[in-house]
C-alpha cells in the first residue's frame, strides 16, 4: 500500500510503500530519516488519533492512500 506521511512542522511530504506487516515505529524511522529528525521524538498521526511503536501497519488501521502526520512526541520522547 501506498500513504503519504506529512511533517507537520514543515508541510513537506513523502510517499511511502508500506506492507501490512511494517510497525508504525519503522514508519517514523523512515519518514524521520527523509527528514533528518531523532525518531525518538516523533510520533505518527492519523487523524485524531496517535499512533506509535511496535503495532503493525494492519493493527493501526492505515489504510492504501491515507495521508499520516508526522508530529513531535506530545509527551516528550527522546
Amino acid at each position: 500500500m501506498n500513504v503519504r506521511i506529512r511533517n507537520a512542522e514543515t508541510g513537506g511530504t513523502v510517499d511511502m510503500e508500506l506492507e501490512g506487516e511494517n510497525t508504525v515505529q519503522e514508519i517514523i524511522q523512515g519518514a524521520s530519516a527523509f527528514w533528518n529528525k531523532d525518531d525518538g521524538a516523533y510520533v505518527i498521526r492519523k487523524g485524531k488519533r496517535l499512533l506509535r511503536g511496535q503495532q503493525s501497519v494492519a493493527q493501526s488501521g492505515i489504510a492504501d492512500s491515507d495521508e499520516l502526520e508526522l508530529i513531535p512526541d506530545p509527551e516528550g520522547g527522546a
